[in-house]
């Protein structure tokens, strides 16, 4: 007679689900003390906690009945679009020139190869990471304290949020002095429009209404900064159209070079010339106009290395992404190779079409060879406004999950506060307030000034 099975018993052994319902989205990095194994809940006297920060498949809320408001993102307006923006920033518009002009383009391939394996490593581990199981709100947080534990993801957690708050005080700051540089009564550029009062209190003020409207858009949601980003993503995507146009349209002509309003000479755009490739092919080294310092390899790749990082802007937002384990990788992966052919590109007209002598004395030449001049400033004030943005809402996301995990106690009790869409609005009001702070310590010493506007607007002011 063929075998016959025994119907399993309720709460038996047959009973538990098979593996590959265990292995789904919603299953844990690492079971610790922040998550239960699977099936501890049905044991006898076992507590019935409910798991922190555990989302189900595709959105869905934790049992998979429910969709998540907060998770609507897709891969491209939720990672491609915010990493994208991060890794540009204003390096792109303001540092081309700086480092080719110093290094030389042979130097400039080797640093962008070199930064851009660096941060592989990190792209394939976060891809490994967030391919192996759930990953939840918090980003980079939540990986690794669901893979190396809560203390070491606490501490780190910690840093990964103090870190994405200086970057917004300081990308906040570097906006307001590039907009005064211009329209500032004591500007250096634009005769007649220098409409906007200059000051400590001024400069306050300005940076205060720049974190107010970031601090908007964030309060509403996930989806209105989406919209916000892309929006600013065609603007900047515009502008580095008109600046490769702007190599073949605008014909060979002579830029005056003016330092500290006393100094200027003439350099060349010399348009595709094979001997301005020739010149600039290697490096030479010298001064910093902005800062008056000597420069080497190392401080050239230093400047360099800053328009690469940021690749972590799309998995700080993994919390709103409808499928956050293959978003993440796919979305980091597209934007590291976008960001490496538009640098790439950029070096090789940039040594293709411009003497030394201009890019080593106008670090903003795109503007002086524009086929508009002003589109470059709108990129920059757009780069600066998104940076910011993607800062602040990048924090608020790791803050919001230490203090589900309740790492830090009381202190963090109250960020754990959502609205009825999902958006942790307590933990942005926390992240805003101290980025408040950093904006009261404008105007920042040029030792400070890590945004190259900021910088290169008080020197020449």
């Amino acid at each position: 007679a063929p075998h016959r099975t025994a119907p399993p018993t309720p709460g038996g052994p047959e009973a538990l689900p098979p593996l590959w319902a265990m292995s789904t989205e919603s299953s844990p990095l690492l079971s610790s003390r922040l998550f239960r194994v699977a099936g501890e809940a049905e044991m006898p006297g076992a507590a019935q906690e409910e798991a922190p920060l555990v989302v189900g498949v595709g959105g869905l809320a934790p049992g998979g009945l429910h969709p998540d408001p907060a998770r609507q993102l897709s891969t491209f307006f939720g990672v491609v679009v915010p990493t994208v923006l991060s890794m540009f920033s204003i390096v792109v518009f303001m540092r081309i020139g700086f480092v080719v002009g110093q290094a030389g383009f042979l130097q400039s391939l080797l640093m962008l190869v070199v930064a851009y394996f660096i941060i592989s490593l990190t792209v394939l581990s976060v891809s490994a990471i967030s391919t192996n199981g759930a990953v939840q709100a918090g980003g980079a947080y939540f990986m690794i304290s669901r893979t190396l534990g809560p203390e070491f993801g606490g501490s780190i957690g910690l840093m990964f949020f103090l870190a994405n708050v200086c970057a917004c005080g300081v990308y906040v700051l570097g906006l307001v002095e590039a907009i005064l540089d211009v329209f500032g009564a004591s500007g250096t550029e634009v005769p007649g429009a220098k409409a906007l009062p200059q000051g400590y209190l001024y400069s306050f003020l300005y940076g205060s209404l720049v974190l107010l409207l970031c601090l908007v858009v964030c309060l509403v949601g996930a989806q209105i900064y989406s919209k916000a980003a892309f929006f600013i993503f065609l603007v900047v995507n515009v502008v580095l159209v008109t600046i490769f146009a702007s190599f073949f349209a605008v014909s060979p002509r002579e830029v005056i070079v003016s330092w500290n309003r006393n100094q200027s000479f003439n350099a060349s755009f010399t348009g595709f010339n094979v001997s301005t490739l020739r010149d600039n092919m290697y490096a030479m080294y010298s001064r910093d106009y902005t800062t008056n310092n000597t420069m080497s390899f190392a401080t050239v790749f230093a400047v360099m290395f800053n328009g690469c990082t940021g690749i972590m802007a799309g998995s700080n937002m993994s919390g709103e992404l409808k499928n956050a384990s293959s978003s993440i990788p796919k979305g980091t992966i597209i934007a590291v190779v976008y960001t490496f052919v538009i640098y790439f590109l950029l070096f090789f007209m940039t040594s293709f079409t411009c003497e030394r002598a201009l890019l080593k004395g106008d670090y903003g030449f795109f503007r002086a060879i524009n086929i508009w001049p002003p589109f470059v400033l709108i990129g920059i004030y757009a780069a600066s406004l998104s940076a910011s943005m993607s800062n602040l809402i990048g924090a608020s996301r790791i803050l919001h999950a230490l203090a589900k995990d309740d790492l830090f106690g009381i202190v963090l009790a109250p960020a754990k506060r959502v609205s009825k869409g999902g958006n942790p609005w307590v933990a942005v009001l926390y992240t805003w307030a101290l980025a408040q702070v950093l904006s009261s310590l404008s105007p920042l010493p040029p030792q400070m000034c890590t945004s190259a506007v900021c910088r290169n607007g008080k020197e020449k002011g």
